[in-house]
C-alpha cells in the first residue's frame, strides 16, 4: 500500500531504464500490480528522450548497458545527466555488478538509493513507494518556494519606479539589474512640486534576498524622510540614523540624494560614501560629485555636507553603482572609473534611455557576465 501522500495523487510514473526487454517487461508488470504506472527505456539515449518529453515520478535504471556492461559507466554518466536537469527527480539504480566504489559514485551523482539484481519484490516496491512519496514532497516544497521566491522579486522590482516621471525640461533613465534574483541596488525619481525633483541612488552592501530587504526599508525611509525635509544633507542624516537605531541590521549603504530645480537649473546634493555621479557638461568636461559624508551605518553621529551646482541646456547627470565600475573579466581587470567617463563622453549625445543601454551592452560586452548588482541613472537637462 503506497504511503498517504501518494495515495491522495495521481498514480505515480515510474520509467523504468534497462538494455534486457525482459527486466523491463518484469519490473513493468511488477509496478502495474502494485498501483503504479511504468514505461520502459532501453537505451541510453531513449532515456533522455522520454524525460525530455515526459514527466516522471521516479527513474528505476540500470547501470550498465550494451557497450559497457560492466563497469556502470554509461548508466554513471546519465545518472549524472538527468540530477543536473531535474535535481528532484529520484532516481533509484539496480545493477548485477554492484559493488561498494559503485554505489558509493551513483549516490554522489544524484541516485537516491541502490538496489542488486537479482531484487525482492516486496523490498523493490517500498523502496519504490517511499522515494515517490519523498520526491512528490519534495516538489511540493519547491513550488511553493518558487510561489515564494517569484511573489518576493515582484515585489522587489515593483518598488523600484516601473515609469519614471515626466518632468518638463530632462529627460530621464534608468536601469537596474541585480547579480541574482534579488538586489540591493535602489535608485528613485520622486517629484516635489514647485518644479523640484529628488534624485536618489543607493547600493547595499551585499547581495541577494537580504540587501533586498534592507533596500525596501532603505526606499521607505528615504521617501519618508524627503517628504518631511527634501534637504539632501538631513535626508542622509535621518536615514542614517535609523540604519543605527537597528544594530541588527549590521550593514552599511552607501547612497547619493540630489534636489534639482528644474526653474532654477540648479542641483543641491549630498554624496554618503557613493561612487561619485558624473556630471558631464554640453561641452564635454566632466566633474564628480563628492561632498557629503560617510556610509550610512557606520556611524550615528554622521552629518553629511551638501553642495549646490548651476546646470545648463545640453548638461547630463549620470548616476550608478560599483556593479558598474567594478565589473571585472578574466584577470579580474576592472572596467573601472576611467573606462566609464570615457564612454559617457562618447555617449552624451544620445538620449538618456539610449545611453543607459549603451553603457549596460558595453559593460556586459567587458566582463561577459554581472557578478555584481547594477543600476545607472542618467539625467539630462533639456
Amino acid at each position: 500500500m503506497l504511503r498517504t501522500l501518494v495515495s491522495q495523487s495521481p498514480a505515480p510514473r515510474v520509467l523504468v531504464a534497462d538494455d534486457q526487454s525482459d527486466v523491463v517487461a518484469a519490473l513493468r508488470l511488477l509496478l502495474r500490480c502494485a498501483g503504479l504506472e511504468a514505461d520502459g527505456a532501453a537505451s541510453v539515449q531513449e532515456v533522455r528522450d522520454r524525460l525530455s518529453v515526459e514527466r516522471y515520478d521516479l527513474l528505476l535504471m540500470d547501470l550498465n548497458y550494451a557497450r559497457d556492461t560492466t563497469s556502470g559507466r554509461e548508466g554513471l554518466e546519465l545518472l549524472a545527466d538527468v540530477h543536473a536537469s531535474d535535481p528532484l527527480l529520484p532516481v533509484v539504480v539496480m545493477t548485477g555488478w554492484g559493488s561498494i566504489d559503485t554505489a558509493v559514485e551513483a549516490m554522489r551523482r544524484g541516485a537516491r538509493t541502490f538496489v542488486h539484481k537479482p531484487w525482492d519484490n516486496a523490498a523493490l516496491i517500498a523502496t519504490i513507494e517511499r522515494e515517490v512519496d519523498d520526491g512528490r514532497a519534495a516538489r511540493q516544497v519547491h513550488r511553493e518556494a518558487s510561489r515564494e521566491h517569484d511573489d518576493a522579486l515582484a515585489i522587489q522590482r515593483a518598488l523600484l519606479p516601473l515609469d519614471l516621471p515626466t518632468v518638463p525640461g530632462v529627460d530621464i533613465a534608468a536601469r537596474w539589474q541585480p547579480a541574482s534574483a534579488f538586489g540591493g541596488d535602489y535608485y528613485d525619481v520622486v517629484p516635489l512640486g514647485g518644479a523640484r525633483l529628488v534624485i536618489s541612488i543607493a547600493d547595499v552592501c551585499g547581495k541577494g534576498l537580504p540587501a533586498a530587504l534592507l533596500m525596501a526599508h532603505l526606499q521607505a525611509s528615504g521617501r519618508a524622510a524627503m517628504m518631511a525635509d527634501p534637504s539632501p544633507g538631513r535626508v542622509a542624516a535621518r536615514v542614517n540614523r535609523e540604519l543605527m537605531a537597528n544594530a541588527r541590521l549590521c550593514r552599511l549603504v552607501t547612497a547619493f540624494w540630489a534636489v534639482y530645480d528644474t526653474s532654477a537649473r540648479r542641483l543641491c546634493y549630498t554624496n554618503a560614501g557613493h561612487n561619485p555621479p558624473l556630471l558631464m557638461r554640453a561641452d564635454g568636461s566632466v566633474s564628480h560629485l563628492t561632498s557629503g559624508g560617510m556610509v550610512l551605518g557606520a556611524c550615528e553621529r554622521s552629518s553629511y555636507d551638501v553642495a549646490d551646482v548651476a546646470v545648463g541646456r545640453g548638461d547630463r547627470l549620470l548616476l550608478y553603482t560599483d556593479g558598474i565600475t567594478e565589473a571585472n573579466r578574466e584577470g579580474d581587470q576592472l572596467y573601472g572609473d576611467e573606462r566609464l567617463e570615457q564612454a559617457a563622453r562618447r555617449l552624451r549625445c544620445l538620449s538618456a534611455a539610449q545611453m543607459v543601454d549603451a553603457l549596460f551592452e558595453e559593460v556586459a560586452a567587458f566582463t561577459g557576465t554581472f557578478r555584481d548588482d547594477a543600476t545607472v541613472l542618467a539625467v539630462t537637462i533639456e
